[in-house]
C-alpha cells in the first residue's frame, strides 16, 4: 500500500488532528526486551537529516520506519529498540524537526519531518532553550526524543504568541501555558 502523507495541517481541524495522531501505529518499543545491545551506525543530523554508515538515508519510508523505533532514555542516549537488538544512535540536537506550526480551535499543532503530528500539551510540552542571538524551541515529541521547531515554525509560533498573548509570549494548548522566551 502506498504511503499517503496527511493533509496540510492548516486545513485540518482539531478532531481531524486527534484521529491522525491515533491512527499512527507505533511499534510498542516499551513492552521490549531486547537482551542484545551494540551500535547503529547511524547519526540523525542537526537538520533532521538520517544517515547510516556516513551516508544519508534518501527513502523518506526508511526513515519513518526508523523513527517509529527511536528511544531516548533519562541519561540523553537515543537508542534504536527492536524486540531483538536495542542500537545507540547519534543525535546532534534533536531527533525530529518541527517543520509546521498551527493553532486550531485553541491548541496547537505540529508536524513533524516524518509527517507524524503533535498536539502540543501537559504530555507533549515546548521548552525554550539557546540564547537571545541563537534562540531554539523543542516540542516534546515521544518517547522521550524532542522535535527543534525550524525557522519557519519558530516564525509560525511566535506570530501565534503575539496574536494571543501580546507581549508576554505566551502560547497555551491543551489546557498548558508556555513561556516562549528564554
Amino acid at each position: 500500500m502506498p504511503y499517503e502523507p496527511p493533509p496540510y495541517l492548516a486545513e485540518l481541524t482539531l478532531a481531524q488532528i486527534a484521529e491522525q495522531v491515533a491512527q499512527r501505529k507505533l511499534p510498542p518499543v516499551e513492552g521490549w526486551a531486547p537482551q542484545k545491545s551494540g551500535d547503529s551506525q547511524m547519526r540523525i543530523a542537526a537538520d533532521g537529516t538520517w544517515y547510516h554508515e556516513g551516508d544519508p538515508i534518501r527513502r523518506p519510508a526508511m526513515v519513518r520506519a526508523f523513527s517509529g523505533l527511536l528511544t531516548r532514555d533519562e541519561s540523553g542516549q537515543h537508542w534504536l529498540v527492536t524486540p531483538f537488538e536495542k542500537l545507540t544512535i547519534e543525535v546532534e540536537d534533536a531527533a525530529f524537526i518541527a517543520v509546521d506550526c498551527t493553532r486550531t480551535e485553541g491548541d496547537l499543532a505540529f508536524r513533524l519531518n516524518t509527517d507524524d503530528l503533535v498536539i502540543a500539551g501537559p504530555d507533549h510540552a515546548l521548552r525554550v532553550a539557546g540564547d537571545p542571538d541563537t534562540p531554539a524551541i523543542y516540542l516534546h515529541a515521544r518517547r522521550g526524543c524532542e522535535a527543534r521547531l525550524n525557522r519557519s515554525t519558530y516564525t509560525q509560533l511566535a506570530e501565534i504568541a503575539l496574536e494571543t498573548g501580546g507581549d508576554d509570549w505566551i502560547v497555551s494548548s491543551q489546557g498548558a501555558l508556555f513561556s516562549l522566551r528564554g
